[in-house]
């Protein structure tokens, strides 16, 4: 069966692809957006996760910070964030978590011996500041060279501008850390976030860490990471409903099957087979699946690297640091066993083939910010969603193992983990679904590439990329320019392989629109 002709047709149908689709059909193309699953929002999506429990938990994704407030304003969309209070709370796992670090309002590096490096710790991020405030706002404009994008934060005028460049672009973060503050737990804290979901030690020369940190302290030139009001699923329901109200045509279940150059993509769709062509064909797929889609040859996949486990709780779990509430402890990010010295030892355990112990973790409790996805019922009664994503859980750990047995052995990692540092065992509060069975979930890799299409389970579709080309790149191109270029001029990226892509962001989606409307 032959469809229709489309001006734009959009493979998948996540968050990335709908924002594409919103800016086209605005624009007058017309857009189909052909999507396998029997929803949309790909991994920005909430679910019912346990029988009988009305909590709707964002299941994958879970906090946003690179979703550029333009592009809520351009699509109309109706989307809220709530800012947390307290940025984090980190156990001491030296003494099992009877003190620990609060960082907000009441920061308590004095509870860790580590008042020397409250000041510091301030100023390295007040640093880093300079660097991110000139680059945030060029995520949405065409693509600039390095010594450009260089040339570009010093015209800035802040004098510290070129030393902030080279610590967070040119060497190892780790060494910027550590010559930052002296604490282990501190510098753990700091760390966290050049390692989520990447596999690399804080050292390595590659600098593969450098660009993930960097996009973890990016959004909105602040990097502060904010709850989405209803959930992940209403960032994604808002977005696909703009892209339907300016016409984007929208089909679910419908599994794409081939693609070729010239602009035929082949789907099914209710048992039939289907062909459409269109001018331009993008990719909200990663790029290793639109490689078979296409018929070329494997590309080298960058491997994800965490597991994530989420849990309803019938209460907040006991803390042995009386100095603080479990409200505020878990009210931001709930570091445990991410020492500095921990994360290290983590990624050798874990390049050995390993499942580390202790596990580096962090928590992110959405219900203390955003109620409004627990029931009535459930937020009278005290209840509360935690999010538990894992450090160095390598895909590599998948080769040969029995996936609910790495499941298992990840949730059970992740439990102790947890239990180390916890007044009381984590399990003593769990709530139970409807036949009686605790409320855990746990997603591996495994389950991201099976479910999702997330090839080897990275999240970010691949390697992250700077949010910038080497001066030797070509950008002679619209999709070039705007980082959104295959090895075929009719086939675009969109989703979060795109260069710049990564994270609930939309940046993808709306770059690869640009390209189009700039063509």
């Amino acid at each position: 069966m032959t469809d229709p002709r489309a001006d734009v047709v959009i493979v998948g149908g996540g968050h990335n692809a709908l924002v594409a689709a919103a800016y086209l059909a605005r624009a007058g193309r017309g857009v189909r957006v052909l999507e396998r699953l029997d929803h949309v929002g790909g991994a920005a999506v909430s679910a019912h996760a346990f029988d009988g429990v009305d909590a709707r938990l964002s299941r994958y994704s879970y906090l946003v910070s690179l979703l550029p407030r333009r592009i809520i304003d351009d699509l109309g969309v109706r989307v809220r964030l709530a800012r947390r209070r307290y940025s984090s709370y980190t156990p001491n796992p030296a003494d099992g978590g009877h003190t620990g670090l609060l960082v907000g309002p009441e920061s308590t590096f004095a509870a860790v011996g580590a008042q020397q490096d409250a000041e510091p710790f301030a100023e390295f991020y007040r640093r880093a500041r300079i660097v991110t405030s000139r680059l945030w706002p060029t995520m949405t404009t065409p693509l600039r060279k390095r010594d450009d994008m260089h040339e570009f934060v010093l015209a800035g005028g802040d004098p510290e501008a070129d030393a902030a460049w080279q610590a967070l672009i040119c060497a190892p973060i780790g060494d910027a850390i550590t010559e930052a503050v002296d604490s282990d737990l501190v510098r753990g804290v700091m760390a966290t976030d050049a390692l989520i979901g990447t596999f690399a030690r804080l050292d390595d020369p590659s600098l593969t860490q450098n660009v993930c940190f960097l996009y973890h302290l990016l959004g909105n030139g602040t990097g502060d990471w904010d709850v989405p009001i209803g959930g992940m699923g209403a960032v994604s329901g808002a977005l696909a409903a703009a892209a339907a109200g300016f016409g984007a045509e929208i089909t679910t279940n419908a599994e794409v099957y081939g693609i070729d150059p010239d602009g035929e993509v082949r789907y099914r769709l209710d048992g039939d087979e289907h062909r459409v062509h269109a001018g331009y064909v993008m990719a909200g797929v990663t790029p290793a699946v639109l490689a078979d889609l296409v018929g070329d040859p494997a590309p080298t996949v960058t491997q994800g690297a965490q597991v994530k486990v989420n849990l309803m709780l019938r209460r907040l779990p006991r803390l042995h640091d009386e100095t603080v509430t479990p409200e505020q402890a878990f009210g931001g990010t709930f570091h445990i066993n991410e020492n500095y010295s921990q994360l290290d030892d983590a990624y050798s355990r874990a390049a050995d083939g390993t499942v580390p112990d202790p596990l580096p973790c962090e928590i992110y409790c959405h219900s203390l910010t955003d109620p409004s996805i627990l029931s009535d019922q459930l937020r009278t009664s005290g209840a509360q969603t935690l999010t538990v994503f894992g450090l160095h859980t390598p895909h590599s750990l998948t080769v040969g193992a029995d996936p609910d047995r790495l499941r298992e052995d990840l949730t059970s990692a992740v439990l102790r983990s947890l239990n180390s540092v916890l007044a009381e065992p984590i399990q003593d509060v769990l709530l139970e679904d409807s036949s009686g069975r605790p409320c855990i979930e746990a997603k591996t890799t495994m389950d991201l590439e099976q479910t999702l299409g997330m090839t080897a389970g990275n999240i970010f579709h691949g390697g992250l990329s700077w949010p910038f080309v080497e001066n030797d790149e070509p950008l002679n191109t619209p999709a070039q320019r705007w980082g959104v270029a295959t090895a075929y001029d009719r086939i675009l990226l969109c989703g979060s392989g795109s260069r710049r892509g990564g994270a609930v962001s939309g940046i993808g989606g709306h770059n690869a629109a640009m390209a189009v409307l700039e063509s």
